[in-house]
């Protein structure tokens, strides 16, 4: 499965590759990551429909990540990647648009990367 990470932290790159070594390792996973919401629509164009599932930080410079998904899914309908958002606020306010936008996923930092596999077997077997 390729999955795109978006988030303008840089030491969120390190943290994925530590996490899902073993899925790495074993091709279960395959990570690209872009550092802004702009990066990340460059890197789609670029790589035409190999991510299946892209998970955002909604709060970024420049293109923020509820931008980034109306970009998505207005942009690429057929197959609609699976877009899970992920942001250190957890307000109501931001899941609700977030959800609008046609999100399919809202998680918070600090991430549960056990609930995130969990919710990515989902996603794969389902």
């Amino acid at each position: 499965m390729k999955i795109l990470v978006v988030d303008d932290e840089q030491d969120m790159q390190t943290l994925f590759q530590q996490r899902f070594r073993k899925e790495i390792k074993e091709g279960l996973a395959n990570f690209a990551f872009a550092n802004s919401g702009e990066a990340a629509l460059q890197y789609l164009q670029q790589h035409h429909h190999e991510a299946v599932l892209i998970l955002s930080d909604i709060n970024m410079p420049g293109m923020s990540g509820l931008e980034l998904l109306q970009h998505i899914k207005q942009k690429y309908a057929t197959p609609p990647p699976v877009v899970m958002m992920i942001t250190a606020y957890g307000d109501s306010e931001n899941y609700n648009t977030a959800m609008q936008l046609g999100a399919d996923d809202f998680l918070t930092k600090p991430i549960d990367f056990q609930l995130l596999k969990e919710k990515l077997k989902i996603k794969v077997n389902g």
